[in-house]
């Protein structure tokens, strides 16, 4: 005798998510080829093509460098010369599973706001999880970082400085590279020797105002906090949604839940309350796997969604008005399930309040 298969499925997803969560992947959209558009998959600085002009060789090398670890691999699609028009690269990367990406190291502001609203309308429509890092642009949305640090000095002896658009691969790879247990907050850029300065109230400010900003702390480059450009908090959307860690959680935690849902159960069980039940036992086993390395706090709960399904059951005719919650949990619910899952996701250290008395 073995566990249902739907059990089995969801604890393999929770170990792959543990998993996956260690490192990610990058997409970059590059632009330099005279011919057809070219696809590249790059694991170290030694898979860098020498085809590739010097600006395009150092934007990749910089995602490579990543923060505790490397990113899993960068995915590079070289396009036409043209400005204005990413939409092959788009297109190529609709098709592809990456977890950040970024756009040419002299992305116009233009093209940087097409790519937000492809963004944003492929996680609104598709349900997509990854995110942009952008230079300058205020997108208001949990999967745009808004990197807007210009003068970040290399320190050779040319004292050469990268704007902001030439430091979103940079980023893309440092937020990719960092484990989903930590945040990139005060992660270092040892490779920087200076960047534009700003005052600490100036600080706060671009962080409030949901700007991804470095800063200086007197010795060494590092980022400011991990925040996305989500600034406009309503009933449902906190300021949770800001924070690039938690954000990333949380779109893990949809994707893998749906996808292994419908790999494993849409189609496959009758729906009876028993099979409602043994999805609810799948997902917290799935749950489990995520608290038992520390990315979602005890305490979570997976239930039937009563509101839910008494409103699908008025909506169909049936009088509920005399019914119990349990007699809601079990009744029939033609082809629809209604659960509910509430969890807290786990932030990382970021403000320490030290209080002494000597």
């Amino acid at each position: 005798m073995k566990l249902p298969s739907i059990t089995i499925a969801f604890q393999t997803a929770g170990i792959a998510a543990i998993e996956r969560s260690q490192k990610g992947t990058v997409a970059l959209l590059l632009r330099g080829s005279e011919e057809a558009a070219k696809t590249y998959t790059i694991y170290d600085a030694t898979d860098i093509p020498d085809g590739l002009s010097a600006d395009n060789k150092a934007y990749i090398s910089r995602a490579l460098i990543g923060y505790t670890k490397p990113p899993q691999k960068i995915l590079v699609r070289v396009g036409a010369s043209t400005e204005e028009d990413l939409t092959d690269g788009l297109n190529y990367l609709a098709t592809q599973k990456f977890d950040y990406m970024a756009g040419p190291p002299d992305i116009s502001s233009k093209e940087a706001q097409a790519v937000a609203t492809w963004v944003k309308n492929q996680r609104d429509n598709n349900h997509a999880i990854y995110k942009a890092v952008l230079p300058d642009t205020a997108a208001d949305h949990e999967c745009i970082i808004n990197m807007t640090t210009n003068d970040c000095d290399l320190g050779d002896d040319a004292h050469t400085k990268l704007n902001a658009a030439q430091m979103c691969s940079r980023i893309a790879g440092l937020i990719a590279g960092t484990p989903m247990k930590i945040s990139c907050t005060y992660a270092p850029l040892p490779e920087l020797a200076d960047c534009a300065r700003l005052t600490r109230e100036e600080g706060d400010a671009a962080i409030a105002a949901g700007k991804f900003i470095l800063i200086h702390d007197g010795q060494k480059v590092k980022v400011g906090r991990g925040i996305n450009s989500f600034v406009t908090t309503i009933d449902g959307k906190g300021t949770a949604f800001q924070k690039i860690k938690i954000v990333e959680c949380m779109h893990m935690m949809e994707q893998d839940i749906r996808q292994t849902a419908e790999d494993n159960y849409i189609g496959k069980y009758p729906n009876s309350y028993d099979n409602k039940c043994l999805l609810m036992t799948a997902i917290d086993g799935y749950l489990e796997q995520l608290y038992n390395d520390d990315l979602i706090a005890e305490g979570w709960t997976v239930k039937i969604n009563l509101e839910k399904t008494r409103a699908y059951l008025k909506s169909i005719g049936v009088d509920v008005s005399a019914m119990t919650d349990d007699e809601i949990r079990r009744a029939d619910t033609g082809d629809k399930v209604f659960i509910k899952i509430s969890v807290t996701i786990l932030d990382a250290i970021e403000e320490i309040d030290i209080e002494a008395n000597i």
